[in-house]
């Protein structure tokens, strides 16, 4: 072994543990256990490195050095690991954040979805509430029409107006209560009508049955030829009649 005399220079044994040396060999970068010696006070050790049959000679301080470097790849490698374990995860992270967005853009077309077609619904409601309001308008307006032209015919036959005391300021309801008040005359000038005609009927019509209905009694005072003239001719055959049966 060559030996390297460094003068008054002061040399610091190098921190080279057992452990470092079974990590070497591990490694294959020393073969044989007494390869590696400790430095004394007079001069340099050296390291015997062998690979093959071939061997050479290296510092002790080289051996500190690639043990230093060997632990900063080492300590480069763990921090890698870290990163690839970091990244990873975040990769794993991402993929997860994107399923739940992606789960939540689904749910946001879906609503969006339903809120279209809950606004279509809405705006159908929309137009065929329109659509009645205005068929209802006109239907109210149609009745109003036919009431008000009843109302002029009770006028025009009885020649009775009425004056709302308490109107309603609705042009249905207005027309209505001038409807009730024309019927409730044209009802009274009915019976006292009736009344009256049944009265007189067994005179005008001695051998006829009063028939049960007031119109078909009006009519029985209206024939189209003269009633007057008719009238005569049932008084003469009951004249007749009477003194035929005189007679006999």
């Amino acid at each position: 072994m060559a030996a390297v005399d460094l003068g008054s220079a002061e040399w610091e044994r190098s921190k080279i543990s057992s452990q470092d040396i079974n990590l070497l060999k591990k490694l294959g970068i020393s073969k044989k256990p007494k390869a590696l010696c400790f430095p004394s006070e007079e001069s340099y050790p050296t390291l015997q490195w062998g690979i093959g049959d071939d061997e050479e000679e290296v510092p002790a301080f080289d051996v500190a050095a690639r043990t230093k470097k060997l632990a900063e790849v080492n300590e480069r490698a763990n921090t890698l690991a870290q990163k690839l374990e970091q990244s990873e995860e975040a990769r794993k992270k991402a993929e997860s954040d994107a399923i739940q967005a992606r789960a939540e853009a689904d749910k946001a077309k879906a609503d969006a979805a339903g809120v279209e077609d809950l606004r279509k619904r809405l705006h159908d409601a929309e137009t065929s509430l329109s659509e009645h309001i205005a068929a209802q308008s006109a239907r109210e307006e149609a009745i109003i029409k036919r009431v008000r032209s009843q109302n002029r015919r009770f006028v025009n036959k009885t020649s009775q107006e009425f004056e709302l005391e308490d109107p309603d300021n609705d042009p249905l309801l207005d027309a209505i209560s001038f409807l009730e008040f024309h019927g409730t005359e044209a009802r009274e000038g009915i019976d006292q009508a009736k009344a009256g005609l049944s009265r007189l009927f067994p005179y005008f019509f001695p051998k006829k049955e009063e028939p049960g209905t007031f119109l078909a009694l009006a009519k029985c005072f209206n024939p189209p030829e003269d009633l007057r003239l008719k009238m005569r001719q049932e008084n003469m055959k009951i004249a007749v009649e009477s003194i035929c049966l005189g007679r006999r």
